[in-house]
């Protein structure tokens, strides 16, 4: 198994040995950041036109996010809350629970198999965030690729008209499957990342091929990222600045000095978890 990329301390490296699905809790993906310059995604994703967008160093659930979709002019920005309300939705409240969709469900879940089929979006970002439970509590790390560039997230779209008011809600959700083989130590979960040549199948552009969707989601791998610890200081969705994506040096120890069955110890992987 590949190794995470920083000096690992040994409740992390405890991780790598198997653990049942009980053993995590929270969901995935729960916080990511968006820096990179307009420009650049203008280009990955073709874009009509350029949208000036500031740096985001801790997006958070509930908040607005920049999606791109396709509609009959082409791929478009929109600004869309993480979180996603289905159209037949009785309150506003409903995207609480809703900021991720599992892959191997999303085509049955009563809240996204209507988008699954036809509103399906990308959602960039340049890096994420997952926490492991540690001594000192909920420790967090950055998930980025290697080469520094975007990482496009599957997504999900839709439209809620208040039956009160008429206001106006678009809302999405990022879909998650098993994690690959470098996720595997710090989370069970991961993101679903399209490549860029997937990009055009995944917005339905042309024909709406389920079957090719599908298979992005089945292909989707992590073996082009890396990963490091952060500080604490991302843990509160109200801090929003470089801080949140320096590394840091954690305190490391050798896994023999992990106490064992024989010893009297007990040498069982720490529970893990999201934030969120």
């Amino acid at each position: 198994m590949r190794p995470v990329t920083h000096a690992v301390p040994v409740w992390v490296k405890q991780a790598l040995f198997p653990v049942q699905s009980s053993d995590y809790t929270g969901s995935m993906c729960g916080r990511y950041s968006l820096t990179t310059p307009p420009e650049a995604m203008y280009q990955l994703f073709g874009l009509r036109e350029l949208v000036n967008l500031a740096p985001r160093y801790n997006i958070a659930p509930s908040q607005d996010v920049p999606v791109v979709r396709c509609n009959d002019q082409g791929r478009e920005l929109s600004m869309m809350r993480w979180g996603l309300k289905p159209s037949w939705a009785k309150n506003k409240d409903f995207g609480a629970k809703t900021i991720n969709a599992r892959a191997e469900t999303v085509a049955e879940k009563p809240s996204f198999r209507k988008a699954f089929k036809s509103s399906r979006c990308l959602i960039p970002a340049d890096g994420y965030f997952e926490w492991v439970k540690g001594p000192d509590g909920k420790q967090p790390w950055l998930f980025k690729r290697k080469d520094g560039g975007l990482i496009v997230f599957a997504g999900l779209w839709d439209r809620w008209v208040s039956p009160e008011d008429g206001e106006i809600v678009e809302s999405c959700s990022i879909i998650v499957r098993e994690a690959g083989e470098f996720t595997r130590p710090l989370h069970h979960r991961m993101p679903v990342i399209v490549q860029p040549d997937d990009f055009p199948i995944w917005l339905g552009e042309g024909v709406n091929d389920m079957e090719a969707v599908q298979n992005t989601m089945d292909k989707a791998r992590d073996d082009g990222l890396t990963v490091h610890p952060v500080s604490m200081h991302v843990n509160s969705p109200r801090n929003n600045d470089p801080t949140c994506l320096e590394p840091i040096e954690l305190p490391t120890a050798d896994i023999n000095d992990t106490p064992n069955a024989d010893e009297g110890g007990e040498q069982k992987p720490p529970r893990q978890g999201s934030l969120f």
